[in-house]
């Protein structure tokens, strides 16, 4: 297949780029840096300069994968931040479909990134793909825009798979590494209550179910990419200590975590209990289902 990957230099498109390629597959990378072929992947610019993809990327692309967007990570959330989360999500989604508008021959599927953030937190509730309500909140509003503008695509006639991430677990990026500085200096415990959910999943699960949804034509509309066994907080920060062979004793009240990371902290001090439901029922295999393995594998 030709498959076209906005975001794809990224964390989670690093992961999906190398899966991808080893299934054979011909790779187009929409990237900020000049157009060019190297590693066996064309990288063609977009979102600068007036840049005009679609004249250099094939007729016939078959799927389209955006995981466009500035990280919840970087930085904390004052306004200019928050602005730049929503807006690049937005403007790169609106540049995905128009550059498919271009096309004579439409791509099969658009996976469009998107995130559980769109649940309301809450430590009692359970959440599947058919929830209606979202969280009137910041993420809650940008992944509600968000996947209203991706589908914009299903008018083109393109089957829209919306892959609603979970915590992303990797070695050397994404939340794992500052999760695990703490029980590194010996000074790990629980974060705030310990009682909200963290809907987790490994980064090798997420580039094989994004590749999962792009080949079963049965998905589409939202799909949560979240492992199937969420835990709360406090058994995860014990799982790894176990795993690292630290102390879990140090908690850290949700006030010191407000007062550090300001609005930023709800990633943290709030949750949200996701199940894989979609996936599940279309009989997609986790190698990664329990927190324990995983953080074995990572760490």
């Amino acid at each position: 297949m030709k498959i076209v990957i906005a975001g794809g230099t990224g964390f989670v498109g690093q992961a999906l780029t190398n899966l991808l390629q080893q299934q054979g597959h011909e790779l187009f990378v929409l990237s900020r840096s000049n157009s060019r072929y190297e590693n066996g992947i064309h990288y063609v610019q977009w979102l600068k300069d007036g840049a005009r993809p679609e004249k250099e990327l094939d007729e016939d692309i078959d799927a389209v994968v955006n995981l466009a967007g500035v990280s919840l990570n970087d930085g904390r959330w004052t306004k200019k931040q928050k602005k730049a989360i929503y807006t690049s999500r937005m403007e790169a989604t609106l540049e995905i479909v128009r550059i498919m508008e271009q096309f004579k021959e439409k791509p099969k599927v658009l996976v469009n990134a998107s995130a559980v953030g769109i649940y309301p937190p809450s430590t009692a509730a359970t959440y599947s793909e058919n929830v209606s309500d979202y969280a009137k909140d910041f993420l809650g509003w940008t992944v509600h825009d968000w996947e209203r503008h991706a589908k914009r695509a299903e008018k083109l006639g393109i089957r829209v798979a919306l892959a609603r991430f979970g915590v992303i677990l990797g070695r050397n990026s994404g939340a794992l590494p500052s999760m695990l500085l703490p029980y590194k200096l010996h000074v790990g415990g629980t974060i705030g209550s310990g009682e909200q959910w963290l809907s987790w999943i490994h980064v090798e699960d997420v580039a094989r179910a994004i590749y999962f949804a792009i080949n079963n034509s049965s998905i589409r509309g939202p799909f949560n990419v979240t492992a199937p066994h969420a835990t709360r907080m406090k058994e995860f920060g014990q799982t790894i200590a176990q795993v690292m062979g630290r102390r879990h004793w140090m908690p850290v009240p949700s006030f010191a975590m407000r007062l550090a990371l300001g609005e930023q902290s709800m990633l943290v001090l709030e949750g949200q209990h996701v199940l894989p439901t979609v996936l599940e029922k279309q009989n997609f295999e986790f190698n990664y289902p329990y927190l324990k393995e995983a953080l074995e594998n990572l760490l």
